[in-house]
């Protein structure tokens, strides 16, 4: 078709809209990263050396005539994007999947996947020598990361501090939260929720040194090594021109029925940065990116876009390391609970590693 199509971001939905469009069109995956990072699996790899070389998939392998210009985008507009060198990359379509970023370990915090790993190495030798884990957040992250380093170093004490009164914010079924609860409790994680800190502690992040912390109810903790859990902020400072007024305070982005950018015709948006009301999911960026390649495809061929995106159900997978877990997924009648393993086999074990090794054309057992 000989369009070119600039995609800002190459996460979830950027890299499958990436690899469905490149057969036909000129495609410019936009990423300051050297290559896609799993993180479905980055806190498996926090706690294993081994999954820590396993997460990371080089762009290549999504293109045949495509290509990924390491770089980030600074401005984006309906005519195309500019990076930070100076580049313009001009476009017949413009995708933004920027995503969101998030606090480490839960996302990687640097852009070469060599220093990641090196990171990761680093934080797992402070958590193998801590005997007390602070958790500040007990949502998908917070409860995820007790249970794997509970999994790995069962002698450790974990305690996850959350405002709310109950874990797993959202709209999620008691049951789902009294499963977690119960699995976590066995472990021998504590939680203390329905009371924030009354400070932060005052050492940084995954680095272990002693501290003591009080929450609001007056409860001491005392731990020598902590994380934040909470906190997405969606990427989405680089629009431009007609398209800032897409932009909604909290950065998320407005999209109509077929994903377009408010007040462009031309402009998509897939992922965590759109303003969908639905689960920030690995599996919903990838459905977005489905419904966008074919819109692309329409306007290219001279028609309308024809194809609508309905937001997905309320559904959440949390695994607590590699055989415990619980979920909620939708069923015939309703929302349905999945005990350790059902999670387990949807999740648990393979962390969907094998999905995104076929989408790079690389091997599950790399590493």
């Amino acid at each position: 078709m000989g369009s070119t199509v600039a995609i800002v971001g190459g996460g979830y939905g950027g890299a499958a809209l990436a690899r469905q469009l490149d057969p036909d069109f000129d495609v410019v995956l936009i990423d300051p990263r050297d290559a896609f990072v799993h993180t479905v699996a980055a806190l498996r790899g926090l706690v294993d050396a081994e999954w820590a070389e396993r997460i990371y998939f080089g762009y290549d392998g999504l293109f045949t005539r495509g290509r990924h210009l390491r770089d980030h985008a600074v401005a984006v507009d309906a005519g195309g994007v500019t990076t930070a060198d100076g580049t313009g990359v001009a476009a017949d379509y413009v995708v933004l999947a920027t995503g969101s970023s998030y606090p480490y370990p839960a996302k990687p915090d640097t852009e070469n996947s060599a220093d990641s790993q090196t990171r990761h190495a680093d934080t797992r030798a402070e958590l193998a020598s801590a005997s007390r884990v602070l958790l500040l957040g007990a949502g998908p992250v917070g409860l995820e990361l007790a249970g794997e380093i509970t999994e790995q170093w069962p002698q450790t004490e974990v305690v996850v501090v959350d405002p709310a009164d109950d874990v797993l914010g959202g709209r999620y079924l008691p049951g789902l939260r009294d499963a977690l609860r119960e699995q976590l409790t066995a472990r021998g994680v504590r939680l203390e929720l329905g009371s924030a800190l009354t400070e932060p502690p005052s050492v940084p992040p995954g680095v272990r040194e002693p501290f003591s912390v009080t929450t609001e109810a007056g409860v001491r903790i005392e731990a020598d090594l902590w994380f934040r859990c909470y906190g997405v902020v969606p990427v989405s400072d680089m629009l431009h021109g007609e398209l800032a007024a897409a932009r909604r305070p909290d950065g998320h982005v407005e999209v109509d029925e077929f994903l377009r950018v408010a007040g462009a015709s031309n402009v998509f948006a897939v992922g965590d940065v759109t303003a969908v009301p639905e689960p920030k999911r690995s599996k919903a960026a990838s459905e977005h990116a489905a419904v966008v390649a074919a819109n692309i495809r329409s306007l290219a061929a001279g028609r309308p876009a024809e194809h609508t995106y309905r937001p997905g159900e309320d559904a959440v997978l949390v695994p607590l390391g590699s055989t415990g877990g619980a979920s909620q997924v939708p069923g015939p009648e309703g929302p349905i609970v999945l005990g350790a393993a059902e999670t387990a086999r949807y999740k648990g074990d393979d962390l969907l590693l094998g999905r995104f090794a076929d989408l790079f054309s690389a091997s599950a057992d790399k590493g």
